[in-house]
């Protein structure tokens, strides 16, 4: 395992890529060994009987894609309430070949002031990690495009699945000020 742990008690996690099932197990192995108490975005059709009492138990948010459901403003409202609070939001949001990441994980760290940390499982190195926080300039695009350079190289286990950081031009012309 790679890089460290930030020594904060509040930020938002990306993991990338997120190309396999394989990539939870990991995920959650990663953080047992770390110590991390965090909180995971999902589909919400992971969380129904048997399994969802676990997916909840561990931390799981289940999320309704196909909805609007205000996900942002109530992450935010939680980030606000609690002393700690870490979540980790895959931004491609699935595990499919995606055009665009999804920027909700960004307009979460920015309303609720919270830096974001870079996490990555390479399949090809045979290695995860953690890489640094980092702090949101409020320009989204520019941001968009120094999480990428930090992606840049990573493998995941279905590598031909990943789409790098990018943005459709429908968010680049709502770019955050």
């Amino acid at each position: 395992m790679k890089g460290a742990l930030p020594g904060v008690d509040k930020y938002v996690i990306i993991a990338a890529p997120h190309t396999s099932n394989w990539d939870f197990v990991y995920s959650i192995l990663m953080a047992g060994a770390n110590n991390i108490e965090f909180h995971w975005m999902g589909k919400h059709s992971i969380f129904k009987w048997p399994f969802g009492s676990l997916m909840k138990w561990m931390g799981g948010i289940p999320v309704q894609r196909d909805q609007s459901n205000n996900i942002v403003e109530a992450t935010i409202n939680i980030f606000n309430e609690r002393e700690t609070f870490v979540v980790a939001i895959p931004p491609e949001g699935s595990r499919s070949r995606v055009r665009y990441w999804k920027t909700g994980f960004y307009y979460i760290a920015q309303g609720a002031g919270v830096p974001v940390l870079l996490v990555y499982l390479d399949y090809e190195k045979k290695e995860c990690g953690f890489g640094p926080l980092f702090y949101l300039s409020g320009n989204l695009e520019d941001d968009m495009c120094k999480i990428k350079d930090f992606y840049t190289g990573v493998k995941g286990k279905r590598s031909h699945l990943f789409t790098e950081a990018s943005l459709n031009e429908a968010v680049k012309e709502k770019k955050v000020s």
